[in-house]
Parts: structure tokens; C-alpha cells; sequence
């Protein structure tokens, strides 16, 4: 899949507020004349490149509440779309080497850094090499319009579904979704011709998310949603007349269009592609995947890791945490082994909820004891309001145990936590306090939205990022539950460190299959031997990495070096140090590659220690 339709679908924004020790990010911070003019073409190439990928990338727009471009979806998938975003990199390259970097304040030579980290970046995916193993593989089982679509178009996301333009640029979305939908074929075929193939689990899996939307009536399908909230007093044009008129466009739009269109994909996949399909499950096992495997890594982790590095690193946190889950059923008094206590907590019923309501009630009662405590950690609070809602049953059964979906800058659509309750009775209690803490807050939630309203911040930071900081935040959030106090209760610790050992896993598994040859079945097994997971949260998670290779990794690789800077700023202020400083500078300025992320905190120590 291409990045930018990747980056769209993960749906993933970032964050901020002004620095502590340095000038905000501000365009009046700029310190002298010369500087100042530095600082404005520094500014006014952010603010071109912005907008003109914003008419490249409408969603983009439409998830920050910017209705310009809301008549379509864009040319993905295209060669066209491809060389814009190719030559956009290029010329704003050109023109940041144009700014004399020594003359820019030490805050904006971070905001310099970031945006040539992700131009080049940009550019590493776009090369003729990775399109051709990427784009002939549009969509998967777990990243794919084919499902990413239906919840935009239903009206439940917050985008605005109030007037009738509204409903006409819906429709029109509708049509793009068609045509993105037939290019993908064409793509796969494309990829099919040239030994360049998904993994028949991954066809299979999509072949049933299809089946199960093209078995729903029309008016029980997230496409008539926008139907049942019309009211005649939408129209201007003749209040009942606009109504009719559109609910007979969303009906042809269904039949006629959307409806064949999935059907299209799902013959194809079915009857075409399947059976020439892989039969192996890993990105090394693919022509060239093991080329695309290694840019993956860096790509994801924002460093110079090799497969075997990541994997050994992760041998070594399993270790680690075995030995934390050995003292928590030391504690409790259990007196089996580790692999029994595993299945204790999966089957026992004290473990279990008993319906969705009874989960939804649980996860309002953690929000509010997180709500208690929150301020004692952070001196900057998210302005948008945080949700809770379970996935729509349409799509719960190939969700992960929980996401984050971003609400507007201005707060007017609020960010949404979700959780799953497919399958409730492989469900497990222990490990829900740290799932609203990753997703929600002070996870995705505060890091998002605290960048989208931060309007000092240049938009490609406050709206971009990377996958290491922004999952690795989010892991690192959960950590702060010790600090609250919530882990106190030995099976809550017990729900955090088998969260932890889950992405410690992810270091081994997903480098096990895409690098060493490992089976499905092997990391599978290997998943339930070293924690309480159940074997369907075991087999989704399995099946992701297979889908979306490495993006597993950068969880524990960020999250290590976050921690990493917490202590080491810790020992090097002793007293001085103030925690609610240390997360308003890892968060201030969006989503850090790594490596500047660490050089800010190093500078930020100097600071304090000097002032």
C-alpha cells in the first residue's frame, strides 16, 4: 500500500504546544532581521507545501474539518498522484537547501530537521523499486478502503452531514470510492503479473469482510446512515424535494455503484487472484520483500535497526517481563506455572464481562479515575473531548482490541476511543485499564490532540509524524498507570505487563516472520506461550503483522527510548526535574523522529541545569 494512502487510513495526526526552553514555533519568535527573513521562508515553504498537499490528499483536509476538498477522496493509486507527490518532494527539498539553517533559532531548526526527514522519506517510498512492491498490493485485510470507507460514509466519523452540499460532496465521495476500487483490481493484477503477490490468508480474509458488507441490505449498510438522519428541513431548494432527491441518490449510489463495485473486488480476489496467491506469510518469502522488509524497519522505527538486532532485543524484554509476571503469580498465590496461570486468567470467569454494555460502562469508570489523576502529570490538557464507543459490528471481528480515531483541531468532532467487544468470552479484564491509557488518554488521545491545536506549530507538525513516536508515546503512557497508582492491584499489574509483553512479542514475531521464516502457526503459538492473551486477540494480532509488515516494531523501539530520556533526565536534574515538564517537552513540538527527539531532551537537560 502507498504511504500516503497508508498514513490517511491509519488516520494518524500529532501534537504539541510551545517549548519551554526555546522560542515557540511561532512565526513572530524569529530573534533579528536576517533571521527573520531565514524564518519566513522557512514558514512560507511549510505553509505552501501544506496546502498543496492538502489538494493532493483531500482527507487529509476533511479529518481537520477543512471542507475545500470534500468532493472526493483522491487519485490514489494513480501514476499521476505519484509523481506529484514525487516532484513536491523534490522541489521542497530544493527549497529548504535555499534556507540558511545557522541563521534559524535552535526551535526551528527542529521543525527544518523534521520536515527534510519526512520529505526524504516521502521520497524512499515513492522510488519505481518500492512502488512496485507496495502499490500492486493496495489494501489488505487490516488497512483497506473496502473498510476504512464505510464508517467515513456513514456520518458516524464527524464529518459533517448537515446540509445538502454536504450530502452532494458524500455522494460524490461515493464515486471516488468506486473508481479507487477498480483501480485497486487493476493494481493487484499488476502485481499478479509480476510475481509480486499478497499472502492467500490475507485475500481470504478480505474476501469474507466483503462477503459479510454485501450480505447486508442495503438500508441495514453503514452507506444508508446518512438516509435515516435527512430531515426536510435540510433542503433550501425546496425542504421535502432535497430530501427525496437525495435519498434516491444515496439508494442508485448503493445498488448500483458501491454495491457492484465490492462485488467486482470480491470475484476478482476470489476467482482470480486467490488462487495464485503466496501460501507463505512472510515479507522475505515475497520477490524482493526482503529488500522492502529492511526500508520497512527504518521506515517505522526512524533508526538503523537490522531485522536480527530487533529480534534479539526482543528475546531479551520477553525475559524481562516473564520475570515480572513470575512475581505477580508469586503474589497472588498461584501455584501452577506460568503457562497455567496464562490460562487461568483467560478462562476464568472473574476475568470475563458479560456484555457490551457492561464493558462500555467499565471503560467510562477508567476515564474518570484517569480524569482524577491527570493533572498531576501534564500541564497542558487536550481541549477536544474524548469518546468511548465499541466498533460497529460490521467490522469488529477484524479489528485490534482497541484504536484511536482522531477528533478536529477545534474540538468540534471529539476523538474516539474504541474498543472491541467481538467475541466477548476470549475477552479479559486485567488489561483495560492500560488500553485506555494507550489509546486514550494520556496516549493517542492527549499526543494527537494536543498537536492539532496547537496552531503555532507549522501544519506538517502538528497533522504529521512517525509511527515509533507516536506508538511508542502511546506505550509509554501506559507505563504511567505505575505512577497513578492503578497497578497496585497485582492481576491490573499482571493486565499491564501482559500489554507490554504483547509488544516485546512484536519484536520477535513480526521479525520471526518476515525475516527467519516463521509460520502463522509458530507465532501464534509462540504469542500464548508467553502471555494471557486469548488465541483470537492471538491470531489478530499475528494476522496484522502478516498484513502491515513492521509496523509492529516501533511500539516497544519508541517507548525504550522515551524511557530511556525519562531516566536520564531524572538522574542528571535530581531535584530539578519535574515530570509535567519532561511531557510537555516530548510532546510540544509533534512527532519526533527519534534521533531528534532525543537530541531536544539532551538539550533541554543542558538547559535546566544551566537556568
Amino acid at each position: 500500500m502507498m504511504p500516503k494512502l497508508r498514513s490517511v487510513l491509519l488516520a494518524t495526526a500529532l501534537l504539541a504546544a510551545p517549548l519551554a526552553a526555546t522560542p515557540a514555533l511561532a512565526q513572530g519568535a524569529a530573534p533579528a532581521s536576517v533571521a527573520q527573513s531565514e524564518h519566513d521562508k522557512l514558514f512560507a515553504l511549510f505553509a505552501r507545501s501544506d496546502e498543496e498537499s492538502l489538494k493532493r490528499n483531500p482527507l487529509n483536509a476533511l479529518f481537520r474539518g477543512d471542507m475545500r476538498y470534500a468532493d472526493r477522496l483522491g487519485d490514489f493509486l494513480t501514476d499521476a498522484y505519484n509523481n506529484a507527490e514525487r516532484q513536491a518532494a523534490q522541489n521542497e527539498l530544493a527549497d529548504l537547501a535555499k534556507i540558511d539553517r545557522a541563521k534559524l533559532s535552535a526551535t526551528h531548526r527542529i521543525a527544518s530537521d523534521v520536515f527534510k526527514y519526512d520529505r526524504e522519506s516521502t521520497l524512499k517510498g515513492l522510488t519505481p523499486e518500492i512502488l512496485a512492491l507496495t502499490q500492486t498490493r493496495p489494501m489488505n485485510h487490516f488497512f483497506g478502503f473496502h473498510t476504512f470507507y464505510p464508517t467515513l460514509a456513514s456520518g458516524k466519523t464527524g464529518i459533517p452531514l448537515k446540509t445538502v452540499t454536504d450530502h452532494e460532496n458524500n455522494l460524490k465521495r461515493h464515486a471516488d470510492y468506486v473508481r479507487l476500487i477498480d483501480r485497486s483490481i487493476a493494481r493487484f493484477r499488476e502485481g499478479k503479473a509480476s510475481g509480486v503477490l499478497e499472502t492467500s490468508l490475507t485475500i481470504r480474509n478480505m474476501i469474507e469482510q466483503l462477503d459479510a458488507q454485501l450480505k447486508l441490505a442495503p438500508e441495514e449498510s453503514p452507506y444508508w446512515e446518512p438516509v435515516k438522519t435527512l430531515k426536510p428541513e435540510i433542503g433550501v431548494e425546496g425542504e421535502e424535494e432535497a430530501r427525496i432527491r437525495l435519498v434516491a441518490a444515496y439508494r442508485k449510489a448503493i445498488v448500483e455503484e458501491i454495491y457492484p463495485a465490492n462485488a467486482r473486488l470480491r470475484d476478482f480476489l476470489r476467482d482470480e487472484y486467490l488462487p495464485a496467491a503466496r501460501d507463505s506469510v512472510g515479507l522475505s518469502q515475497m520477490k524482493d520483500g526482503a529488500k522492502l522488509y529492511a526500508q520497512l524497519i527504518e521506515n517505522s522505527t526512524t533508526l538503523l535497526y537490522s531485522a536480527e538486532e530487533l529480534h534479539q532485543l526482543g528475546l531479551s524484554e520477553v525475559k524481562r517481563i516473564r520475570e515480572g509476571m513470575e512475581q505477580v503469580k508469586t503474589e497472588v498465590g498461584f501455584k501452577g506455572s506460568l503457562s497455567e496461570f496464562f490460562t487461568f486468567i483467560r478462562t476464568d470467569p472473574q476475568f470475563k464481562r458479560k456484555s457490551r454494555e457492561e464493558i462500555t460502562q467499565r471503560y467510562y469508570a477508567i476515564g474518570k479515575m484517569v480524569d482524577e489523576k491527570i493533572g498531576a502529570y501534564f500541564s497542558v490538557l487536550p481541549k477536544t473531548p474524548l469518546q468511548i464507543r465499541p466498533y460497529e459490528e460490521f467490522r469488529e471481528k477484524f479489528e485490534a482490541g482497541g484504536s484511536y480515531q482522531q477528533g478536529t483541531p477545534d474540538g468540534s468532532r471529539p476523538g474516539t476511543f474504541y474498543f472491541n467487544a467481538y467475541d466477548l468470552p476470549s475477552r479479559t479484564t486485567p488489561g483495560e485499564v492500560t488500553l485506555y491509557l494507550h489509546e486514550g488518554a494520556p496516549g493517542h488521545h492527549f499526543q494527537i490532540s494536543l498537536a492539532q491545536e496547537n496552531d503555532k506549530l507549522p501544519a506538517f507538525m502538528r497533522f504529521g509524524g512517525n509511527t515509533a513516536y507516536v506508538e511508542g508515546w502511546a506505550l509509554y503512557a501506559e507505563t504511567l498507570g505505575y505512577d497513578m497508582g492503578f497497578y497496585k492491584d497485582p492481576y491490573s499489574r499482571q493486565g499491564t505487563l501482559d500489554d507490554e509483553m504483547l509488544r516485546a512479542m512484536r519484536l520477535v514475531v513480526d521479525t520471526g516472520i518476515h525475516a527467519k521464516g516463521w509460520t502463522r502457526d509458530q507465532a501464534i503459538e509462540f504469542m500464548l506461550a508467553n502471555s494471557a492473551m486469548g488465541r483470537t486477540d492471538a491470531t489478530a494480532e499475528v494476522e496484522r503483522y502478516i498484513a502491515i509488515p513492521s509496523q509492529a516494531l516501533a511500539y516497544k523501539v519508541g517507548a525504550l527510548k522515551i524511557q530511556a530520556l525519562r531516566v536520564e533526565a531524572e538522574k542528571a536534574l535530581g531535584k530539578k526535574f519535574d515530570i509535567r515538564a519532561f511531557h510537555d517537552q516530548v510532546l510540544n513540538t509533534g512527532a519526533l523522529p527519534l534521533p531528534v527527539l532525543e537530541a531536544k531532551i539532551r538539550a533541554w537537560i543542558k538547559a535546566v541545569k544551566q537556568g
